[in-house]
C-alpha cells in the first residue's frame, strides 16, 4: 500500500487538504495522484463541503517536482508526465468550491502552478515564490507561463520565468500574485476565518461567481458579460435570493439553505 502523503479533513463546512511529503512536499507521483484523488472525494461530498483550504506541512507549501527524476526525461514521457499534472491543476481550478491555498514555505515550480490554481492565497511571511525551471533548462510546463500572467501581469512573469529568482511573500503580495501575508503562527487561522467567512455565504451564489470569474478571463469582455447575467438572472429563481432580500428588508441574518 502506497504512503498516504494527501490527508483530508472535513470539519465545520470546511475541508484542509494536507500535502505531507517531506522533507519538501515534493510534487511526485504518488501525491500528484492522491490530490486528484482528494479533489474527487470533495466532489462527492460537496454538500458537507463549503470551502477547501489547501497547504503542506513542515518549512514548505510545495517544492516544486522531484528534479531527481528529470536527467530521464524525454519528450515522449515528458508529455506522459504532464497527462497526470495538467489534469490536478485543472480540476483544482475548476473545483465546485472556492479553494482557499494556506502556504507556509517554499512555492516554487510546481507548487506555485498549484497554487495559482486556487481561487484565493493566503501566505506566511516566511514564504518564498518562483518559476525556476529556467535554471533546468526547461520552462513552467503546469500553467505558469499561463496563469502566472493573468495574476501579475505578462511583465512580471516574464522576468519572474526569465531569471528563476525567488521573491519573498511581501513582494509577492506587492505584485498580486497572494491576496495577504501573516504572521507564520497565524496562517492556519487567518485561512479558517476567511473559509468560514465564504461558508458563511450562500453556496449557489459563490459556485456562480466562481464560474464567472474563471470562464470570463478567457472570453471577451462582451462574452463575459453575456455570462455574469445567465448566472445573475439564474440565482433571481433560487430560495437563497429571496431569503437574501427578505432578510436585508427585516433587518436580520439571512438563513441561506442552498436552494
Amino acid at each position: 500500500m502506497a504512503e498516504q502523503v494527501v490527508e483530508s479533513v472535513i470539519e465545520e463546512g470546511i475541508a484542509v487538504v494536507t500535502i505531507n511529503n517531506p522533507p519538501m512536499n515534493a510534487l511526485t507521483t504518488a501525491v500528484r495522484e492522491q490530490l486528484l484523488a482528494v479533489v474527487e472525494e470533495l466532489r462527492e461530498k460537496q454538500d458537507e463541503v463549503k470551502v477547501v483550504i489547501l497547504t503542506g506541512t513542515g518549512k514548505a507549501f510545495v517544492a516544486g517536482a522531484d528534479i531527481k527524476a528529470f536527467p530521464d526525461l524525454t519528450p515522449e514521457t515528458a508529455k506522459a508526465r504532464l497527462k497526470t499534472t495538467r489534469p490536478l491543476y485543472q480540476q483544482m481550478e475548476d473545483f465546485v468550491r472556492p479553494v482557499i491555498c494556506a502556504i507556509n514555505g517554499y512555492c516554487l515550480g510546481g507548487g506555485l502552478e498549484l497554487a495559482m490554481s486556487c481561487d484565493i492565497r493566503i501566505a506566511s511571511r516566511a514564504a518564498q515564490f518562483g518559476q525556476p525551471e529556467i535554471n533546468l533548462g526547461i520552462i513552467p510546463g503546469g500553467g505558469g507561463t499561463q496563469r502566472l500572467p493573468r495574476l501579475v501581469g505578462a511583465g512580471m512573469a516574464k522576468e519572474l520565468i526569465y531569471t528563476g529568482q525567488f521573491i519573498s511573500a511581501e513582494k509577492a503580495e506587492a505584485i498580486g500574485l497572494v491576496n495577504r501575508v501573516v504572521e507564520p503562527e497565524n496562517l492556519m487561522a487567518e485561512a479558517k476565518q476567511m473559509a468560514s467567512l465564504i461558508a458563511a455565504k450562500p453556496v449557489l451564489a459563490v459556485r456562480a461567481a466562481k464560474e464567472a470569474i474563471n470562464h470570463g478571463l478567457n472570453m471577451t469582455l462582451h462574452e463575459g458579460l453575456d455570462l455574469e447575467s445567465f448566472h445573475w438572472s439564474y440565482l433571481c429563481g433560487t430560495e437563497d435570493q429571496k431569503e437574501g432580500a427578505r432578510a436585508f428588508i427585516e433587518k436580520r441574518k439571512p438563513k441561506f439553505v442552498g436552494r
